[in-house]
């Protein structure tokens, strides 16, 4: 089974959209990342397709697309985030290692339009995420009565939610140019917010960027 077929077979289009930080209701709905969409017109199942821009196709189809790659990096990308092994003619360590000798390790290199459509997937995952803690601080720790003095992560829920939505905001439907100065320019916040979410839940929760990690190449772009 070649990586085409293991990743179809194994990843449906709405597992795949919610692992990269879309949105999914109930019913299967999102709002399209592929143009200005403000009420949910993208059917997520095992395919995709938009009833606003008529974009459609399966998840390898809606992967390269979101990250802006060709169809066989977007199958890659999607065995080795769902953990998916497929028979590509590469030769397992139980194959004996004798015949690996003087074979030289193959590098993967990755282009900068990748780069960048991972640095994007991981600037736009920690917006979310941070605009879901900033919601339930803001129901959780909201004042009982008038009297009641103000928590800090109330007050912070009320600072920081209209920055982040129109980051948010933003990254879905800004201009390529428009998404560069944002991740260049809110670099140190974006961090900053990561940081808050590995704190808030008491380090269990991967950086999504490493030390400096995948944010490292939104400076480069």
């Amino acid at each position: 089974m070649n990586v085409f077929q293991a990743v179809k077979e194994s990843v449906s289009t709405r597992k795949a959209a919610e692992a990269y930080g879309i949105r999914v209701n109930r019913n299967g709905m999102a709002c399209c990342p592929f143009h200005d969409d403000h009420t949910p017109s993208l059917k997520l199942d095992q395919r995709y397709h938009c009833f606003g821009c008529g974009a459609d196709g399966d998840v390898i189809d809606f992967t390269a697309k979101l990250f802006g790659t060709g169809k066989k990096e977007a199958a890659v990308k999607l065995s080795s985030d769902f953990g998916i092994f497929y028979d590509d003619g590469r030769m397992s360590e139980s194959d004996g290692k004798s015949n690996a000798k003087g074979r030289k390790k193959k590098v993967r290199k990755f282009s900068p339009e990748y780069r960048f459509a991972e640095t994007e997937r991981c600037f736009f995952r920690i917006l979310t995420d941070y605009y879901h803690l900033l919601c339930r601080w803001r129901e959780e720790d909201a004042p009982k009565t008038p009297e009641e003095e103000w928590g800090r992560r109330f007050t912070d829920s009320l600072r920081d939610m209209t920055l982040v939505e129109y980051l948010m905001d933003t990254m879905l439907t800004g201009t390529l140019e428009e998404k560069i100065d944002l991740m260049n320019g809110y670099r140190e916040k974006v961090k900053e917010y990561e940081r808050i979410l590995e704190e808030d839940s008491g380090g269990e929760t991967g950086s999504a960027g490493g030390d400096d990690g995948g944010l490292r190449a939104g400076r480069a772009a």
